[in-house]
């Protein structure tokens, strides 16, 4: 299963790089001198490495070189497709934190805490996440990563399969994976409440067009900016 992918974007960053002409943002990224502006990432995650977006990037400018070089994002003559993913590797360069998981394991982080039914559907909509969130506010990090646990086990025993390590290796390594992997989705949704950043939601190998930002596209997003 591909995994779901949540990033915590800096919006002001974002719309400073959708507003700037190509030509400068191809200059940017060609120099590098554009690292001196990207957001500073919280050391407790990951986010995609610099000259990996750059080659992207410039990637892309190779694949797209009918421009006009004076012009946004937003004032290009192109199609929704390459218009979406030069925004999204834009919204990627933009980031502080990014927190992924397959998404089998989801419904093990979400559903103790909601009291709804939830479906693979709903992992790319801000508001299953801005609901979990807001229900982590009256928790704590100690309390959600034992529910998460508790969870697994439960639904391991409806299965029939063993809970005990000496029978199965992989209960301990898996158990402490899930624990960590609550932990970051944890710190990372309170990130998301307290400092007031952005959140891109999308998928491995979904299309660049299919992500979103908060409630909204991408694109809607550049149309403001632009």
């Amino acid at each position: 299963m591909p995994n779901i992918i949540l990033q915590l974007v800096d919006r002001t960053a974002l719309g400073n790089l959708y507003s700037m002409p190509l030509g400068k943002l191809h200059e940017g990224m060609s120099s590098q001198s554009l690292r001196e502006l990207r957001p500073s990432a919280d050391p407790r995650f990951h986010r995609p490495f610099d000259v990996d977006l750059e080659g992207d990037i410039l990637e892309w400018f190779d694949a797209n070189d009918i421009i006009e070089r004076s012009e946004t994002l937003a004032n290009q003559n192109l199609d929704d497709d390459s218009t979406s993913e030069l925004a999204l590797n834009l919204a990627h360069w933009c980031s502080l934190a990014e927190w992924s998981c397959r998404d089998v394991r989801i419904f093990l982080y979400v559903e103790p805490l909601l009291d709804r039914d939830i479906s693979t559907a709903d992992f790319l909509t801000f508001n299953m996440w801005s609901e979990l969130s807001n229900s982590l506010a009256t928790s704590d990090r100690t309390s959600y990563s034992e529910s998460v646990v508790m969870d697994w086990m439960s639904r391991r025993q409806e299965l029939g399969e063993t809970m005990e390590p000496s029978e199965d290796p992989l209960i301990l390594p898996t158990m402490e994976a899930h624990r960590s992997s609550s932990d970051s989705l944890f710190s990372l949704l309170e990130m998301h409440r307290k400092e007031g950043h952005s959140m891109l939601i999308g998928r491995e190998y979904l299309e660049p067009l299919s992500w979103s930002l908060d409630s909204g596209s991408l694109m809607e997003l550049m149309e403001v900016e632009a």
